[in-house]
């Protein structure tokens, strides 16, 4: 069991991958601290695990006095980090052209800016266990998708700064990667930002027939015990990846087809002038 014993923190747990990352860290003997927005959903969700490997803590990741001290407290418990997963996250379905600007920022402000703060401050202690920095991205980060702007800026931005820290630390014995899942059950879709702001309450996907989140999180955690630079999940993932970099013109109008065909598309408001 290779993260056995190790202190990991995982943001954004309450539900989805990072539930699912959680109780699997959990099953293998780690220690492991979880911060998110409702700490109610975590306790409802952990209350079963033994307390002395588990820290819960209410924590807006988008909020700097709120990372640094959920990172002082996992400290304070266990003396020592060994791995962050930044996976705290919320997406948005809205055309730029009718979307507030302040739900670009959140979207920032929680993707991106929440993977800076949470790095910054657990950075000494995982430099001392020469452990992982992980961020949990989307192939969003890697191609830019039509009513996600945000959401595509704030997954470019967040690989950008993981690129650069990695290349800063690559004599140091960190490991930090990112992954990227493909299209996995979970509840970002339903509480993804509409154009005012307000959670969607739905999702254009059919949930059911998507990865599941604990297969999800099976995978990560088998490219973090590999130290995997970067790992796209999917076949369809990899494809779009390198065809966006092949031929991207062509990407353009395939992309703008597939996500003009998803229900109650954005998209369609272009084509009906």
């Amino acid at each position: 069991m290779v993260f056995q014993n190790k202190t990991i923190i995982i943001t954004g747990a309450s539900s989805g991958i990072g539930k699912a990352l959680a109780i699997a860290c959990l099953k293998q003997g780690a220690r492991v601290a979880l911060c998110a927005r409702n700490v109610d959903k975590l306790k409802e969700a952990f209350h079963s695990f033994d307390k002395n490997n588990l820290l819960l803590q209410a924590a807006d990741v988008s909020k700097e006095e709120d990372c640094s001290s959920f990172v002082d407290a996992v400290v304070r418990k266990w003396g020592s980090i060994d791995v962050l997963v930044n996976n705290a996250g919320i997406s948005m379905r809205a055309l730029f052209e009718d979307a507030d600007l302040s739900v670009i920022r959140n979207l920032m402000d929680i993707n991106f800016w929440g993977t800076v703060y949470m790095s910054k401050f657990a950075l000494p202690q995982i430099r001392q266990s020469k452990g992982i920095i992980c961020g949990i991205s989307s192939i969003a980060g890697y191609r830019g998708l039509p009513a996600r702007t945000g959401y595509s800026a704030s997954k470019f931005a967040m690989q950008g700064f993981l690129e650069a820290l990695r290349t800063e630390l690559l004599r140091t014995g960190v490991h930090v990667m990112w992954v990227s899942p493909g299209f996995t059950a979970s509840n970002i879709r339903n509480t993804a930002l509409s154009a005012s702001g307000a959670a969607q309450k739905e999702t254009p996907l059919e949930e059911e027939k998507l990865m599941s989140a604990e297969e999800c999180a099976h995978r990560i955690l088998q490219a973090m015990q590999n130290r995997k630079r970067t790992f796209v999940m999917t076949f369809q993932g990899k494809l779009a990846v390198w065809l966006n970099k092949l031929i991207p013109a062509f990407v353009d109008k395939k992309v703008y087809d597939v996500f003009l065909k998803e229900s109650n598309s954005p998209l369609l408001k272009y084509e009906n002038k």
